[in-house]
């Protein structure tokens, strides 16, 4: 017999149970089937008969998808999503339950509740004999155990005690003794217990700490920055970002989780997200670190310093590396460096090319289309896929990238952070946590899955990088002194007023100007930004430390909400070299007046005119197609997300704010003060304001609805202002 099929799915609308509510999909596949021998006798082509003698057969199968439940049913799930087809759902529970319940709330009803062989009532077992029962029962607490020790051992370290690793051994002993999940776990708990409990943002930081004896922070010395080759460099930036990344736990960077950050009480959460903000605005320091600090500096010898962090750049992309990539561009991009006209100018016509190319990968057009849109065709990629618009810059590339293959080494993709953290940000705030009835949305944790699953391949992918650490650069990296914004600043004034004093004769000077403007501005006239007294902001080693969108500390996620922003990007739409740094959590935005952007460098949130939130994929199944969620920038079915920041102190720091059409200014001021951790009640002292521009802005009346009275034409930026 030949058979062929064709399958099609059916939206079966909802079930509902005590405690849970499923989507339920029909699944329809039509079977083709016809007899071999002899159809040629019958008047078919090769094995394939007429339609009039092939049979037809239907099979109708259901899909349940838990859509909605208790924390019980969520659990009860664990155990019969298998028998639902719902094969996805381990997986998405494993990856986000950290939202909503604890690791030790979650065992003690898998294995007390449900995974007691000798009470449980288990529906799926019910009418089966007591023996067959306990055997059904036991592969499915061992399929569960088994997965969760797979893709997420991590929610058993709990230092010192380790109390949710001994209750699973202890009922492994008692249930499945001598069992193969029974070593694994003992040797798990060996393994923590051996372990010292370390720091995973200490890696790689910047911190003194991190020295040998004897050593101190220092201001980079050119020659030896120039000493090192620009393919190492970047090899070893990949090298340090490779490390921190693959030990991203994934749910660290769930928006209800990573948004909690800047509360005194969890100061040490989301430590691994922590540590690539570190990194990332350790780059970013050292960029600009070794273009400005040292005064004696020629203006060519500080341009052959931003050439050569250019190379680097590019030596970045070709390892596909899109993490340092956008740090150094984000650094290039900050205010102190971006305002040395004198110094661009005498940077080479082929390198501003590579520049400006390498930051249109970052360009905030389309919510970041070109950078997401390259990293998804470049995950699971062998090599960097590198088409360049200047025919030198191309030969340059594809030769790097021809020793490269040559070595048949494979690379791995190292993402910008910031991108998924803005995305999971906007998930966190479009959508609720409980639906009516007080039940847990698990709709909202499937969208958040798609983002996680992202992460995960991103990390796999990670494995195929075979980098040696090079200790000498390491060490001369750690031994930077990073340059505040004050002195960075201070310094780059320093630098231009010399500039202006000699170096380039009128005529040069003229055409250098012209061939820049041309290329970046596309007009004849360069107009630097207008340069304004520097505030103060926020500097550390990570991004925005206190910000409820997602914060990396890197140039990228919407200005908004920053952990310890270093790098502070030029703000001005004009800007020619803003284009790749955005951030929505994790930025350093300033008071009208300061010459920093309201962006800044590790953002997580969303910043762009369309939404952060990925579409479903065309191939799942439960849920059918979701509604347009809520986003920034944007007004769509009576509601959007604005950005709110405080006044004054935390003028850096952007909450992410969900409106609709109902809200009025006492309703968004309260929730504004809830998400910056103030106290709700004192409504009435604060005015809200929207920022129309450097200097004008709007001021609501006290009763104005937000969502109508708001301007939509320009950022939905506001500012919680205390009054007079």
């Amino acid at each position: 017999f030949s058979f062929s099929w064709q399958t099609t799915f059916q939206d079966g609308g909802e079930e509902v149970e005590d405690g849970a509510v499923y989507n339920v999909t029909l699944k329809k596949v039509q079977i083709q089937q016809a007899a071999n021998k002899g159809a040629r006798w019958l008047g078919g082509e090769g094995d394939q008969l007429p339609p009039e003698h092939t049979v037809r057969q239907y099979e109708t199968s259901k899909i349940r998808a838990i859509k909605a439940g208790t924390l019980e049913k969520l659990v009860e799930n664990l155990l019969t999503a298998f028998g639902d087809a719902d094969f996805s759902y381990i997986s998405i529970f494993l990856a986000t339950y950290r939202a909503f319940a604890s690791p030790r709330a979650v065992l003690e009803l898998l294995l007390d509740r449900f995974g007691n062989l000798e009470t449980s009532s288990h529906g799926e077992v019910a009418n089966l004999n007591s023996l067959e029962s306990e055997m059904v029962l036991r592969a499915e607490i061992a399929s569960v155990l088994r997965a969760w020790l797979d893709q997420c051992s991590e929610d058993f370290r709990e230092p010192p005690d380790y109390m949710c690793l001994l209750k699973l051994l202890e009922y492994l002993k008692n249930n499945m003794p001598n069992s193969d999940m029974e070593s694994r776990v003992q040797n798990l708990l060996k393994q923590f217990q051996n372990q010292e409990v370390e720091a995973i943002d200490g890696f790689c930081s910047t911190s003194s700490s991190d020295l040998v004896d004897g050593e101190e922070l220092e201001i980079s010395n050119p020659e030896e920055f120039f000493s090192f080759q620009d393919h190492i460099v970047a090899e070893q930036l990949t090298y340090m970002d490779v490390m921190l990344f693959r030990r991203v736990v994934p749910y660290h960077c769930l928006g209800s989780i990573w948004s909690q950050r800047d509360k005194k009480e969890n100061k040490n959460l989301a430590p691994t997200v922590r540590a690539t903000i570190t990194q990332f605005n350790a780059v970013t320091k050292c960029v600009i670190s070794t273009i400005l600090g040292t005064r004696e500096l020629k203006i060519q010898q500080r341009a052959k310093i931003i050439e050569k962090w250019i190379h680097i750049a590019h030596e970045c992309r070709i390892l596909k590396n899109f993490s340092s990539l956008r740090a150094i561009i984000s650094a290039l991009q900050s205010n102190s460096i971006y305002r040395l006209k004198t110094t661009w100018m005498c940077v080479s016509k082929d390198i501003l090319l590579m520049y400006e190319e390498l930051s249109e990968i970052f360009s905030d057009h389309d919510n970041y289309l070109t950078s997401r849109e390259l990293l998804m065709k470049e995950a699971t990629s062998k090599f960097a896929n590198l088409d360049s618009s200047e025919k030198e810059n191309q030969k340059k590339s594809q030769k790097r990238l021809q020793l490269q293959k040559n070595k048949g080494v494979m690379q791995g993709t190292v993402p910008y952070l910031g991108t998924f953290l803005t995305d999971l940000i906007m998930l966190d705030t479009a959508l609720q946590d409980y639906v009516e009835g007080g039940l847990i949305n698990f709709e909202k944790r499937r969208r958040e899955f798609e983002v996680i699953a992202q992460i995960k391949l991103l990390q796999s992918s990670c494995n195929s990088y075979c980098l040696i650490p090079d200790q000498k650069f390491i060490q001369w990296f750690r031994r930077q002194r990073h340059l505040t914004e004050e002195e960075s600043y201070k310094l780059s004034r320093e630098a231009e007023s010399a500039a202006d004093t000699n170096i380039l004769s009128p005529k040069s000077q003229k055409s250098m100007v012209k061939r820049i403007s041309t290329l970046f501005l596309g007009t004849d006239v360069f107009t630097p930004p207008k340069e304004q007294p520097l505030k103060s902001s926020p500097v550390g080693g990570s991004s925005g430390e206190s910000t409820d969108s997602a914060s990396v500390s890197s140039c990228e996620f919407n200005h908004s909400e920053t952990e310890d922003v270093c790098v502070t990007p030029v703000s001005s739409p004009e800007d020619p070299l803003k284009k790749g740094y955005d951030s929505d959590k994790g930025s350093v935005s300033s008071d009208k007046g300061s010459s920093s952007s309201k962006g800044s460098v590790f953002e997580a949130g969303s910043g762009s005119d369309s939404s952060s939130i990925p579409p479903r994929e065309s191939g799942s199944v439960p849920g059918g197609a979701p509604r347009a969620l809520p986003v920034y920038n944007r007004q769509s079915e009576g509601s959007c997300i604005i950005r709110v920041s405080m006044d004054g102190l935390h003028a850096s720091v952007y909450k992410s704010i969900l409106i609709t059409n109902q809200d009025r200014i006492p309703d968004v001021t309260q929730r504004a003060l809830l998400k910056h951790n103030l106290e709700p009640d004192a409504v009435e002292d604060y005015e809200l304001v929207q920022v129309i521009s450097e200097d004008k802005e709007l001021v609501f009346p006290r009763d104005a609805n937000v969502f109508y009275g708001m301007n939509s034409h320009v950022n939905f930026d506001f500012i919680l202002r205390k009054k007079a």
